[in-house]
């Protein structure tokens, strides 16, 4: 088919000076990309941080992509170049990736977050890989002197009619030559060998063979390190600190006040002894009496889901009207605690200030936007600000705010040395941003056997819109319908955690939704089938999720759980959730053993659109159902007098490797655009849990972690 863009010349840049021979094509790798990239002249002295996100065809035949886009564990480094050479039409074997520099001069979304990176850069990346394919085809035609449309392309070879061949690599100084071609040709994705087909993790290698990619690994000439002390409470001010002892451990270099004098960090030639330094400081704290306390959250937040105190987010008929008139009031009340991110690699930055440049390397989500705050803290432009981005050991969102970058920035330029801050464990938990508690309150009016009026509150710590979504279903699906929201201002630092705003909210709704039906007497499943037929034709833009696609998801998730199906003895519980773009409908197997229920199985069927990578895009699921599943079970972080009650895994709780379950993801076939999977498989992980374990024990469950509610059924510890 025909692209619906012209990729103009601008922003489709082709060079034939290169050195050694071969074509510099210059791509769009998101919508919001500038047309203005400018390669560089010769590739004889390279450095990647001279050029941003072009590819290269050598003149044997190889490709090289370099990828602006943060790699977070996603897969972006491998799916979004599989997407390219599928369209330019080479060997996987013949590719290879290398991970590019912050550019904001030519790009605007150097961001790993939301799920979105394969949906915003679906078409350019396609129309990139075909354009620089037709270019190729272009010059073998006038090679031959044959139009190009008798000519047809495979694997990295241009053939004619008469059966004649030339490879990329013969072809690329005369393409280098041709004008950029407009409406090109994209392929159908019948036609696909590369998308649609497993391909390993293009890192595979250097990750298991411990090769340095993370910023863990990062090390420069001449660096030094850093750890700091941080408030032990969140609230709390320095009041003073003695370095004396600090100053003597052995590999200490110097002790410097930071953050507007309310940190300290150590400075050695090790990590070990910046950690034996930082240990030795002797620091004086003010008064922590009146901070706040997880307590002190649960009861204001009950408070204000009894007040009025609220703003409207959606509103639809005449929900006041339907409660009066209600046959029956269902209303239940969910709660959910702070959590920790706890990624695999604690956070760290490399930083090096001098007068002409500021240099920053380690492992972001959001490059551009850690670049101004660094900018605006040390009061240079961000033209002397340069960010490398090394592969990330995990982020959840931690990894989106990049306060430890410019904690590293500023104790860099106080010591004009190349230096590493590195957080340890405690570090890493209690000096976090943290998924804020949430309380939501749902009422839903029956009348005559019908649903006729839903209403939710939520109350959130810190919230900013992070809790709640207002137009994924039910809306639409109920004609009186209202959705509202306060926030109570805590100085505890929170903010995005894997799925934002749904990863409690799936499970509160869904979780009513099955109490809801059971108290009314109704299938489950068909009930939200029916629901959504009621949704399909709307005409409000403001609905985000696809009734069909939706109802699509409940039936495969269905059929392939064995729904109502499973041998005596075995308990299942069934979510269908839209998040992040994604349509998944996910079932929970459930059985008793020792008294306890134990999470068995979980089969997910998911509408993502097109599967790029399926090895990639399973391994997504499954991780977020186990991460779901976890937290949801036994993730539980509290506060007294504003200081975290757990430090270390030693006593924060996770899921354990004998508690995960088999989980299978099946992938609803279609030719539609791709969208995220980063995090659609964990939100609906929960509620589909809490509804088996309902039918295996009898207990709803309206509290995260699970564990504790069901502790307090049996009235002993579990786990």
């Amino acid at each position: 088919m025909a692209s619906s863009k012209t990729i103009d010349r601008r922003s489709f840049i082709k060079l034939s000076s290169l050195t050694g021979g071969g074509i510099l094509i210059g791509f769009n790798l998101f919508t919001a990309c500038k047309s203005d990239a400018k390669p560089p002249e010769d590739l004889a002295n390279l450095n990647f941080k001279d050029f941003n996100a072009f590819i290269k065809i050598a003149e044997n035949g190889k490709v090289t992509i370099i990828s602006p886009n943060p790699e977070i564990g996603q897969g972006v480094k491998t799916s979004m170049p599989m997407i390219i050479a599928e369209e330019l039409d080479v060997a996987w074997d013949d590719v290879f990736v290398e991970q590019g520099p912050l550019d904001t001069e030519n790009f605007t979304r150097q961001v790993a977050g939301g799920s979105q990176s394969i949906r915003f850069g679906w078409d350019s990346l396609r129309e990139t890989g075909a354009t620089a394919r037709q270019m190729l085809v272009n010059a073998a035609a006038a090679k031959w002197g044959v139009d190009p449309s008798e000519c047809s392309v495979s694997e990295g070879v241009v053939i004619n009619a008469a059966g004649d061949q030339l490879g990329y690599g013969e072809l690329v100084t005369d393409a280098a030559q041709l004008e950029v071609p407009e409406g090109v040709t994209l392929k159908d994705p019948d036609d696909y060998k590369i998308i649609g087909t497993s391909r390993v993790n293009v890192d595979i290698d250097e990750i298991i063979t411990g090769k340095p990619l993370f910023g863990l690994d990062y090390k420069a000439d001449g660096m030094v390190y850093a750890c700091a002390v941080r408030p032990p409470a969140f609230g709390q001010t320095l009041e003073s600190y003695d370095d004396t002892e600090a100053r003597k451990v052995n590999g200490v270099i110097d002790v410097v006040a930071y953050g507007e004098g309310n940190k300290v960090a150590v400075i050695a030639e090790n990590t070990w002894a910046a950690i034996k330094g930082k240990k030795a400081l002797k620091t004086t704290w003010s008064d922590d009496s009146e901070l706040e306390s997880s307590e002190l959250h649960d009861q204001e937040l009950g408070k204000i889901l009894e007040g009025d105190d609220f703003e409207v987010r959606r509103e639809d008929g005449d929900v006041e009207k339907a409660f009066k008139e209600a046959d029956q009031v269902v209303e239940r009340v969910y709660s959910s605690p702070f959590l920790p991110h706890n990624c695999m690699e604690p956070m760290n930055f490399f930083g090096h200030v001098t007068d002409e440049k500021v240099t920053l390397v380690g492992p972001i989500q959001t490059p551009a936007g850690t670049q101004a705050g660094v900018a605006e803290l040390l009061g240079r432009p961000k033209e002397e600000i340069t960010i490398d981005m090394t592969r990330m050991g995990g982020g959840f969102g931690r990894r989106l705010y990049g306060d430890f970058a410019l904690e590293v920035a500023e104790i860099a330029d106080k010591i004009r040395k190349p230096v590493k801050l590195v957080y340890t464990r405690e570090d890493d938990m209690t000096a976090g941003i943290y998924r804020m508690a949430i309380k939501y309150k749902i009422a839903a009016a029956i009348k005559d056997g019908k649903i006729t009026g839903y209403h939710l509150k939520e109350a959130a710590v810190n919230s900013n819109m992070y809790g709640l979504i207002p137009h994924f279903f039910p809306a639409g699906a109920i004609d009186n319908y209202k959705v509202e929201t306060a926030n109570y201002k805590s100085k505890i630092t929170t903010g995005a955690w894997r799925a934002p705003y749904t990863n409690f909210l799936a499970f509160a709704e869904q979780s009513f939704f099955d109490e809801l039906f059971e108290i009314m007497g109704v299938d489950p499943i068909q009930t939200r089938l029916d629901l959504l037929e009621k949704v399909k034709g709307t005409t409000d833009e403001n609905i985000e999720y696809s009734p069909e696609r939706l109802q699509g998801v409940i039936k495969l998730a269905v059929e392939k759980s064995g729904w109502g199906k499973q041998p005596e003895g075995v308990y299942q519980g069934f979510v269908a959730y839209y998040c992040h773009n994604t349509h998944v409908a996910e079932v929970a197997d459930v059985v008793m053993e020792n008294g306890n229920p134990v999470v068995k199985k979980v089969t997910c069927a998911v509408d993502c659109g097109i599967v790029i990578n399926p090895t990639g895009a399973e391994n997504q699921i499954v991780g977020g159902v186990i991460d779901g599943i976890g937290h949801a079970m036994y993730g539980d972080f509290s506060f007294d007098k504003g200081k975290p009650r757990d430090s270390n895994y030693a006593t924060y709780r996770l899921i354990r490797m004998q508690e995960t379950p088999k989980v299978e993801a099946h992938f609803v076939q279609n030719k539609l655009s791709p969208t995220g999977l980063g995090e659609p498989g964990l939100p609906p992980a929960g509620g589909a849990i809490a509804n088996a374990i309902k039918k295996a024990t009898g207990m709803r469950l309206t509290k995260q972690p699970f564990i504790l509610q069901l502790a307090e059924r049996e009235n002993k510890v579990i786990g």
